[in-house]
């Protein structure tokens, strides 16, 4: 970085004394009682009709949660077994609640999608051995409406954000990621991960705050440095309700601190790994990152960088094939079950609000 000039501190020096002087003016504020939203498991009835379950089936539930998933699934279908995976260990506890009341048929598991290799050799499960596999991505109800978890921009808390908990406690916050990386990987992260149009302006913000020892240690702190960058701009959610402008930045750390795309990646390789042939997957994503993971690996193509007519493996200006060659080429794996996205309902949208990005898609795989 550039040297800064005397003119250029005593600017910053203004913006964080302005700053400072709005933190000071809401811990006099009188405190808002906010109650706990229970965990309501999004298009739950879609869910169970395009997973497909029989008696006995065995079931994959990939992020187990808060389980309302799984105990509906449980409730409709006798005899059912539910492997429950989570990263997190209190839906870990959860499963584990649960399997008290379900014995024979609920197995928890703690890991992220990663893991879930090591954790099946562990029981002995084979790959071709499940019936269906259930991912209701991104971040729980139960994760947002703990403060602690540092989640929820709305919550002040610890700006910590880490789905593991404390599981590995040698991996970076939220907070040590705005402390130490520099203004063009913070840039990349809210460009890439926050789809955030102001990037470039809030990674080089939060890099000269440094330089006056503003901390950015809690959810409240980052949110209303922020906010102070801007100040006249108003931001309305898909319901049309006013959204925080730190939203985006919010969703952005999240994901680069779990390290969320290459997971669900993995997960869906692994999801095809451990499918029985006409078994069923059923995915529940919540923005356009996740989606586009999915669909690139329904439709057989999983380039990091573009999506193309064939998959990246085949790619090559110097090889032709034929029209033979070229249909056995661009056949996925799975055959979509809905040929349009499924999305929640209006109704479900004004029960549930946090259901309004959903987008479920469900696919059998084939070979």
């Amino acid at each position: 970085m550039n040297s800064l000039t005397t003119g250029h501190y005593f600017n910053l020096f203004k913006k964080s004394t302005k700053f400072f002087f709005k933190r000071w003016q809401s811990t006099i504020a009188v405190p808002i009682k906010c109650e706990s939203t229970p965990h309501i498991p999004v298009m739950k009835e879609n869910v169970l009709k395009y997973l497909g379950l029989k008696p006995h089936s065995v079931l994959l539930d990939m992020t187990f949660g808060a389980g309302g998933h799984t105990k509906s699934v449980l409730e409709s279908s006798p005899h059912v077994i539910v492997y429950c995976l989570d990263r997190d260990p209190v839906a870990y506890n959860y499963a584990v609640e649960l399997e008290k009341t379900y014995p024979s048929q609920v197995i928890p598991l703690l890991g992220r999608f990663s893991e879930l290799p090591h954790l099946f050799k562990k029981i002995g499960v084979k790959q071709n051995s499940i019936d269906g596999i259930l991912f209701d991505f991104g971040c729980s109800s139960m994760q947002f409406d703990d403060p602690k978890r540092g989640f929820s921009v709305s919550k002040d808390g610890p700006l910590d954000m880490r789905m593991d908990g404390t599981r590995f406690p040698d991996n970076p916050t939220a907070a040590d990621v705005l402390a130490t990386a520099d203004e063009n990987d913070l840039y990349k992260i809210f460009k890439i991960y926050g789809e955030e149009k102001k990037s470039r302006k809030i990674a080089r913000a939060i890099v000269e705050a440094r330089y006056t020892f503003i901390s950015l240690q809690s959810t409240q702190e980052l949110g209303d440095f922020v906010a102070s960058l801007f100040e006249k701009e108003m931001r309305l959610d898909k319901l049309k309700r006013k959204a925080h402008t730190a939203t985006k930045i919010f969703q952005a750390l999240r994901i680069f601190v779990n390290n969320e795309m290459n997971e669900i990646n993995y997960a869906m390789i692994l999801a095809h790994k451990y499918l029985k042939i006409g078994g069923r997957l059923v995915t529940l994503t919540f923005h356009s990152l996740e989606d586009c993971i999915v669909k690139r690996h329904l439709t057989g193509n999983v380039s990091d960088n573009s999506i193309n007519i064939l998959p990246a493996r085949y790619i090559s200006y110097n090889t032709w094939h034929d029209s033979d060659t070229m249909e056995e080429l661009i056949s996925s794996c799975w055959k979509s079950v809905n040929k349009h996205v499924i999305t929640p309902s209006d109704y479900e949208v004004q029960q549930n609000p946090r259901s309004r990005s959903a987008k479920l898609r469900a696919a059998i795989k084939i070979k």
